[in-house]
């Protein structure tokens, strides 16, 4: 197999030719005019139904076909039920959690409360104290235990409570007084969480990705929280016929002109997902291999021989956890055998930004797509116009919530649905909503706009997250500032010098560390500050 074009490409242009990984097959109906018969039948002809059967032969849509509910239904009992809680989620990059502070996260409706107990060792607990039922997230990291903020009580790493400062002298604590407990595991950097009350871990549950074991095998690994389902992120993620478009010059691979019909191939339907290989009709012998694995792992692998014989991989992996209603987030890992000189050279952090531009690329559409979900309250198939030559993994993927979605605590599958019972609660008090967002607020905090709590601001959205990222601010926040002071100082001394040939040094110099200060503050605005298109500007 020859060299793909991006084999040299930095690890960022693989986050646009892999981080859509395609679209999904449905099957073909038996016949245009069958199709339309049941289309014009269901409940009451619409005219947007008319105009999906009338372009069904010219575009190749994807159409379902006779009893295809039904069959999801028997596939789901034959398989036995889906159970959401008896999964692996992934929750965090190991390396990313703080030591001194708890974090506060969420699977679906639960609030989760991860955090290292005075040995480094993982823990995680229900975000609640069972005194008041206080966010244990707010409390604070003691002596090597969880601390409640409220009333002090403090909890060892098994959940238990071992110290009560209001009990009288001799008083024993009650043996209720204690968090439940979730089991944690801490795989190839990312911290998994096993939700099942009733079951052990399933250890053969627990995601592996064979190429982070092979020998040479580097990534770069991001977090992003997003303002969308984890159902919507999902499929964009499996949407490789959008990066040409939506990502049109972001780096180095992603043009416009590129968009074209792509090719699908799926092999392998299970119970726990799919998978299958994709790839342009250009270039038919570049063949990635997407897997979609429940609840919630998406994976990209394109496997090629370079030019000196040598095997090489490039892979992306991303961790979808859904974090409730309207919410994700996202762990990314780009890896591969072989590193472009550019990862040498620049930074990590610009990789990451990068990647957030990516997804601010998206996020209207997205955010848009998940309120029209809400709203209408119908299964895809009634409002999606699938294309067998673009979108064939996103209908694999629908058809796939058909079949687990029951087991969910809600979803919106191709033929089926289950809106979420109970309305989001959306907390009013200032503390409680910074509580709230801070359910991914690892930081310590600050002074100023850019601290301002806000789930679309790619500071919260990624920078909280990432160590590197933060480290990154602050230090060229402190040289701004630096460089800013020593500029007036500069000004100051130039109006005292007594002589022109001094003024002129000094006015030069100033002018230097005014440059400096403002290179500073755009490279921070650079990575706090969300991408908009130039159309869309004021």
């Amino acid at each position: 197999m020859t060299t793909p074009p991006t084999a040299t490409a930095p690890l960022a242009s693989l986050l646009l030719r892999v981080s859509a990984a395609a679209v999904a097959v449905a099957p073909r109906c038996k016949s245009p005019a069958a199709a339309a018969a049941r289309w014009a039948g269901a409940g009451g002809s619409s005219r947007r139904r008319r105009c999906r059967v009338a372009v069904v032969e010219e575009a190749g849509v994807l159409l379902p076909k006779e009893g295809e509910g039904e069959e999801a239904a028997e596939a789901e009992a034959a398989a036995g039920r889906y159970d959401w809680r008896e999964e692996w989620y992934p929750l965090y990059l190991s390396n990313e959690v703080p030591d001194d502070a708890a974090l506060p996260l969420t699977v679906f409706d639960r609030q989760l409360v991860l955090w290292r107990d005075g040995n480094g060792v993982l823990r995680c607990h229900e975000d609640r104290c069972p005194h008041r039922l206080a966010k244990l997230s707010e409390g604070q990291i003691v002596d090597g235990k969880l601390e409640c903020l409220y009333h002090g009580w403090q909890f060892d790493g098994d959940g238990k409570c071992v110290k009560i400062p209001q009990l009288p002298e001799g008083a024993k604590i009650p043996r209720s007084a204690c968090a439940r407990n979730y089991e944690v595991r801490d795989s190839q950097g990312v911290v998994w969480v096993w939700m099942s009350d009733a079951n052990p871990p399933d250890e053969g549950k627990l995601p592996w990705f064979e190429p982070y074991a092979r020998a040479g095998f580097t990534d770069q690994s991001t977090v992003h929280e997003l303002p969308y389902d984890h159902s919507i992120l999902l499929e964009n993620l499996m949407d490789p016929a959008h990066v040409p478009i939506s990502h049109d010059r972001t780096d180095w691979t992603a043009k416009r002109e590129d968009a074209q019909p792509l090719f699908f191939d799926v092999t392998e339907r299970t119970p726990r997902g799919f998978a299958g290989y994709w790839g342009r009709t250009s270039t038919p012998h570049l063949r990635n291999l997407l897997r979609f694995e429940a609840p919630c792992v998406l994976t990209n692998t394109l496997e090629y021989t370079d030019k000196d014989g040598t095997e090489q991989c490039f892979s992306a992996h991303f961790l979808c956890r859904p974090a409730g209603q309207g919410k994700s987030m996202l762990l990314v890992r780009f890896g591969s055998t072989l590193r472009s000189p550019l990862a040498k050279v620049l930074p990590t952090w610009y990789f990451h930004q990068n990647a957030c531009k990516v997804f601010e690329q998206d996020m209207g559409f997205l955010s848009s797509q998940n309120e029209v979900l809400l709203r209408e309250k119908v299964p895809t198939r009634e409002l999606y116009l699938n294309l067998r030559s673009s979108d064939t993994w996103v209908a694999e993927y629908r058809k796939w919530m058909d079949r687990a979605g029951h087991g969910m605590p809600y979803y919106f599958g191709h033929s089926s649905l289950s809106p979420p019972r109970v309305p989001a609660v959306v907390e009013q008090a200032p503390a409680g909503a910074v509580a709230g967002i801070s359910a991914s607020f690892p930081a310590k905090g600050g002074v100023g706009t850019v601290h301002a709590p806000n789930p679309t601001n790619r500071y919260f959205r990624h920078v909280v997250h990432c160590k590197g990222c933060r480290a990154t601010v602050k230090r060229y926040t402190s040289l701004k500032s630096a460089f800013a002071v020593l500029a007036a100082a500069a000004v100051a001394a130039a109006v005292l010098a007594a002589t022109r040939q001094w003024k002129a040094v000094l006015l030069a110099a100033s002018a230097v560390l005014a440059a400096a200060s403002y290179a500073c503050d755009a490279l921070v605005s650079l990575l706090t500050t969300n991408f908009i298109r130039t159309h869309r500007r004021l």
